[in-house]
């Protein structure tokens, strides 16, 4: 009789984590932010979040490379989780497995997971290949949220910066010049046109700071309510294809994920023109969504994928370059994976760069905010003392 292998679903997170690429080092609370800024929370967000995804299809596909069933490993993997939604989600999973469904099927059934996930999976049962499927897909997920803490990461500090200067502005504004206000007030005399202006401003700020703070909890509460509406995704897209630097981070992003998604798909015998269509639903970003319904089409009609591709303006010239090498040489899903890793590599490089740009900026443009406010605040004290001597 053969007895199942033990399995320590730990030891497979642990292993998981030290594969993991190591990033940039950072200060210790700098991490503790980023990682309160990134963290996925269910009571706001999805119930089944893209990191339990991750470890979900590396926990599945390793506990199966192993010599488990796909019962017994649902059921492992479900017995794992703690927090109540992913373990109810995983137990409708795991009871239509039982009932004789198709891990496909009973993901297809729930919607918690997408037609790119169920899809991809049920070409893997089809094919034998549902393990190698399972770990791509963690590999997928794991840099999806990679991407994701890196733009995070690298807004964490200015953010914290941009932060604590509106808060000292505002002090300043709302309780040190006034006191300065009065002291002038009690002297009279002319006052510097630098001086005057600050004054002008503080009395501004006075008089509507009750009415910025109310315009800043509806602009929170307006992007709450509308940011999974379709109208607010695109044009919030279009603005940031709009933004400078910010454009090229943005694009890189989705590029890499574009290019992540189609080897993948491609890998596991996917059609060409069902990949795309996959992609699209998974892409989250407008623009390229677009392009990928566009090029659905091109395909139907008989047109190469590159060609279609040089039609729209999103992808650059060198991806739709390779990408066309690849067609010709019947390597797509090759080249869609350098693609992935090198759209990765410019982002991490990208990211890095622009959190050092930006530190320095936000603290020169502070130390001037401020110089500005004590030097007109100063310059009647001047004035006064040249008076009186």
């Amino acid at each position: 009789m053969n007895r199942k292998p033990s399995i320590d679903i730990h030891t497979l997170k642990k292993q998981h984590t030290q594969a993991a690429p190591p990033g940039n080092q950072a200060h210790p609370l700098m991490k503790q932010l980023e990682a309160l800024l990134t963290r996925e929370f269910s009571l706001f967000g999805k119930p089944f979040p893209d990191k339990i995804k991750e470890s979900f299809y590396l926990e599945l596909g390793s506990l199966m490379d192993a010599g488990l069933d796909i019962r017994t490993a649902l059921q492992l993997i479900r017995d794992e989780q703690t927090k109540k939604a992913p373990r109810a989600i995983l137990s409708a999973v795991l009871e239509k497995v039982i009932n004789g469904s198709s891990l496909s099927t009973a993901l297809r059934e729930n919607k918690s997971f997408t037609p790119y996930e169920y899809f991809t999976i049920e070409i893997g049962e089809e094919t034998g290949k549902l393990n190698t499927v399972l770990q791509q897909l963690s590999v997928y997920y794991q840099s999806k949220i990679r991407q994701r803490r890196q733009i995070i990461g690298a807004l964490t500090y200015p953010i914290i910066v941009l932060s604590v200067a509106f808060c000292s502005v505002f002090f300043m504004m709302n309780y040190v010049v006034p006191m300065f206000a009065d002291v002038f007030r009690r002297f009279g005399g002319n006052l510097p046109f630098l001086t005057r202006q600050v004054l002008l401003l503080s009395h501004f700020m006075q008089a509507a700071a009750g009415k910025l703070f109310l315009l800043l909890l509806t602009a929170i509460v307006f992007i709450s309510i509308s940011r999974s509406k379709p109208w607010y995704k695109k044009y919030k897209d279009l603005l940031l294809q709009k933004m400078p630097v910010i454009k090229n981070i943005v694009s890189k992003i989705y590029l890499a994920r574009f290019a992540s998604t189609m080897q993948l798909l491609l890998g596991a015998r996917v059609p060409l023109v069902q990949a795309l269509g996959l992609s699209k639903q998974v892409m989250g970003f407008y623009p390229l969504e677009t392009a990928l319904e566009q090029m659905e089409q091109d395909i139907l009609k008989g047109l190469p994928l590159h060609e279609s591709m040089s039609s729209k303006n999103i992808f650059p010239s060198k991806m739709v370059a390779l990408v066309k090498v690849g067609e010709e040489v019947n390597e797509l899903e090759l080249f869609f994976k350098n693609l992935s890793d090198r759209y990765s590599g410019d982002l991490d490089y990208q990211t890095t760069q622009l959190s050092k740009f930006i530190e320095p900026v936000i603290i020169i443009v502070l130390g001037l905010v401020v110089g500005v406010v004590l030097i007109a605040m100063y310059l009647p004290m001047f004035n006064m003392g040249n008076t009186i001597r």
